[in-house]
């Protein structure tokens, strides 16, 4: 019977051996899951940051885009405006040139044709 018992402490020993190598791994997993966890937490954050971030900088850059658009209009409006100014006032100027010219010429004193 010593033997069987030395035999049965040998297996104990060993299966709580086992046990206690299996709880260290479990304790190791453990471990690693809660510093996965915590990565992911951080990782959320920082999605949840980013997130907000960009969803301020799209609204931005579309008032940005009206703005833009409202300026290209604007210089388009006052360049398509200076130019009938500037054909006005070619045609101003060529009517006033004619005019004055015959202005020249109904004041020159007449000559008298014998």
């Amino acid at each position: 019977m010593t033997q069987q018992a030395a035999a049965l402490q040998t297996y104990n020993n060993e299966l709580v051996k086992c046990i206690e190598d299996l709880c260290s791994k479990r304790e190791e997993l453990n471990r690693q899951i809660k510093l996965e966890e915590e990565e992911k937490d951080r990782l959320q954050h920082d999605i949840r940051v980013l997130s907000e971030k960009l969803s301020r900088v799209n609204e931005s850059l579309a008032q940005r885009l009206v703005a833009r658009t409202t300026f290209d209009r604007t210089i388009a409006e006052t360049e398509a405006a200076y130019t009938k100014i500037l054909e006005s006032s070619q045609s101003l100027l060529s009517v006033l040139k004619q005019e004055a010219g015959n202005l020249s010429k109904a004041t020159e004193p007449r000559r008298k044709d014998h």
